[in-house]
């Protein structure tokens, strides 16, 4: 029996920027995953100056995932995590401190100096339920 998930809001969905969507091609092909299955995986934690920390990771399709394909790539959210980083692109930067993917997040009302961690509005922070 496969189990479904619920969203209890209308989802705005993620986005890769077109930047974030080469580097992860090429991370991919890389690795030699399986982009059918792989793909990257965007959660939060709580934590941090501010209250979350963003979490990224290559990772594979799991069953209650909630997935958003761009061109071809997937982005995985668990949906406890989908009303945290509901609307946001993913971006790739390159700067002094080094290189890696972004999140611009427009759900975000105050982060950190150093950018690792974030606050969103409070009626915002409710968990998405899962069935």
């Amino acid at each position: 029996m496969t189990q479904t998930t619920e969203i209890t809001f209308k989802a705005k969905g993620i986005s890769l920027s077109e930047i974030g969507a080469v580097k992860l091609r090429e991370y991919l092909k890389e690795q030699e995953a399986d982009a059918a299955i792989a793909g990257l995986r965007i959660g939060v934690k709580g934590g941090g100056c501010s209250g979350f920390q963003y979490q990224l990771a290559f990772d594979q399709q799991r069953e209650n995932d909630i997935v958003f394909d761009n061109d071809g790539l997937k982005l995985l959210v668990d949906p406890k995590h989908l009303a945290y980083v509901d609307g946001s692109e993913i971006d790739y930067v390159e700067s002094l401190q080094g290189a890696g993917f972004e999140i611009n997040n427009p759900n975000t009302v105050a982060s950190c100096g150093c950018g690792t961690s974030f606050q969103i509005k409070e009626e915002e922070t409710e968990p998405v339920s899962a069935l």
